[in-house]
């Protein structure tokens, strides 16, 4: 269908379907008469839907019934009708970001700046205007803080359907709410004092990534990581013969090639909570113009702990979060890979289906899902990563509007990182088919023997080698009859006997408990 409500078939028939463009029923006599299908009905404005017809082998016009659609306007939000999947679809997921990077939680955020602001001018000896407060009026404005609720939100956003801005609605919110205090009511001017809205929105914003991140984000990461090198540690000597440019190489342990990415993972989560979160509170354009000219005794820099405004901090953590779901991402694929060549089964349950049609299915959705979002996570951070720290002369709004999908990106992340977990969950070694791919690749011994008969001298030993398996079948017999023809020391052929693609692995095992060792706590006991 196009747009607005389908059609039901009244008949019992099994026509051809087709769709009648959803044009024709824009309005009343949008179409000529003479240009009309002999379907077409004119529908009010208000009641436009999507007419789809039936049409026999015999040309016939099944008879069909108009179903009506609620329009979109009178829904109400919910998971069904949000927009949005992060709000939608995968809500339980995403959920525990919402009281950090909503439209309420940059309320709460504002609100907080804004008293935080005002406590600290009653520290400043200067500004005699704003004495100290009593226990009683801090407390009350601590309260505004620890008590602020989905409906203080609203009543912000219904003072902004006036003012048309949003952090002034958070000003007037705050005087709305502190007026019938007597102690605090005299500084109400105070709110906002000297301030521009940047001065409010850089430090919430940093406060919501920071306790988003520190809350939420990074506790999965963690999660993740542990889970991949758990991984590691009980796959350590697990053989699995390993492919370049897809084709088979050298032997590898499964643990080995988890531990890689549990190592790449928990590198780039370290460096991302090195970043530093910065903030200005310096006024229109930095220069702390109004501060000095009302207060000009006052060391403003000191008092603003003389942080400089810039948005490069959250490219250079969106860019680490980018790098993250990079690794991440390759991580799906591999797992995708290696669960479609059998060296993984999956754990099913009971009453899920693979396929609507194949019931054989055990598909590896975990992993395609996390790819995906992945790819939405990233195309949103890097938008934001290349946007930020672009601003036309001393500042424009650009940035205002772009800002307010940081939770996008992160949700998206968030849930990504949450299907790999359960991906990872589903998974079960195949061993059998482990054994099976080494046992039909004894060709990966060549590189070995031209190792060793490199040492001893022997002419020519990659070309000799080359012949015997480049493109062709290479058994057990064959290898050994080759080892058999060397002229080499005996202990070094016997060493070479005894090699099989199962126990070429070099130090594989080694690498993942040396890993495991230096993992910062996340490879504990298994």
């Amino acid at each position: 269908m196009e747009i607005g409500s389908c059609m039901r078939l009244q008949n019992g028939s099994s026509p051809t379907s087709y769709l009648t463009p959803a044009s024709y029923y824009l309005h009343d006599q949008s179409i000529p008469t003479q240009n009309r299908p002999s379907s077409y009905v004119t529908l009010p404005r208000k009641n436009f839907t999507c007419k789809s017809t039936l049409k026999e082998a015999n040309n016939n016009i099944g008879a069909l019934e108009k179903v009506e659609v609620k329009p979109s306007s009178e829904m109400e939000l919910s998971s069904l009708t949000a927009i949005s999947p992060l709000d939608g679809r995968y809500r339980n997921s995403t959920k525990d970001l919402s009281p950090f990077l909503s439209e309420y939680g940059l309320i709460y955020y504002r609100t907080l700046v804004e008293i935080k602001w005002l406590l600290k001018l009653s520290q400043i000896p200067q500004v005699s205007e704003v004495p100290i407060f009593s226990n009683e009026a801090e407390s009350k404005l601590q309260a505004l803080i620890d008590e602020f609720s989905e409906s203080d939100a609203i009543q912000v956003k219904n003072i902004e359907k006036t003012t048309n801005h949003d952090v002034k609605a958070v000003e007037y919110f705050l005087k709305t709410k502190c007026q019938e205090d007597q102690e605090i009511a005299k500084v109400l001017e105070f709110f906002h004092f000297g301030c521009t809205s940047e001065d409010i929105n850089n430090l919430a914003h940093g406060l919501m990534l920071k306790e988003s991140i520190n809350t939420v984000v990074l506790p999965v990461m963690d999660d993740l990581i542990r889970k991949i090198y758990t991984m590691a540690k009980l796959y350590a000597r697990i053989p699995m013969l390993s492919r370049t440019h897809g084709q088979t190489a050298s032997p590898t342990t499964l643990g080995k090639e988890m531990v890689i990415f549990a190592e790449r993972l928990r590198r780039e989560r370290e460096d991302m909570s090195k970043v530093d979160i910065l903030g200005k509170f310096a006024g229109a354009v930095g220069n702390y113009n109004a501060h000095v000219v009302a207060y000009p005794d006052v060391n403003w820099p000191l008092i603003s702990q003389q942080f400089i405004e810039s948005h490069d901090y959250m490219a250079k953590l969106f860019h680490s979060f980018i790098r993250f779901n990079n690794i991440l991402l390759d991580f799906d694929r591999d797992m995708w890979g290696y669960i479609s060549v059998g060296y993984f089964k999956q754990v099913t349950k009971e009453g899920e289906i693979g396929s609507s049609t194949m019931p054989h299915k055990v598909n590896p959705i975990y992993f395609e899902n996390s790819e995906g979002n992945l790819g939405i996570a990233n195309s949103i951070l890097d938008h934001l990563s290349m946007k930020l720290p672009i601003s036309r002369w001393q500042r424009d709004l650009t940035d205002s509007t772009v800002l307010r999908n940081i939770g996008v990106g992160l949700g998206y992340a968030l849930l990504a990182y949450k299907s790999s977990i359960v991906g990872i969950g589903k998974l079960q070694v195949n061993e059998v088919v482990l054994n099976r791919d080494l046992d039909n690749a004894w060709e990966v011994l060549a590189e070995p023997i031209q190792t060793v008969m490199r040492r001893y001298g022997v002419e020519e030993p990659y070309e000799k080698l080359k012949e015997l398996t480049r493109g062709r079948a290479v058994d057990k017999e064959k290898i050994t009859e080759f080892i058999n023809g060397l002229e080499i020391p005996i202990e070094a052929k016997n060493g070479l006997l005894e090699l099989t693609p199962h126990t070429y692995v070099g130090l594989a095992a080694q690498l993942v408990e040396e890993a495991c060792n230096t993992a910062n706590g996340y490879c504990g006991g298994v």
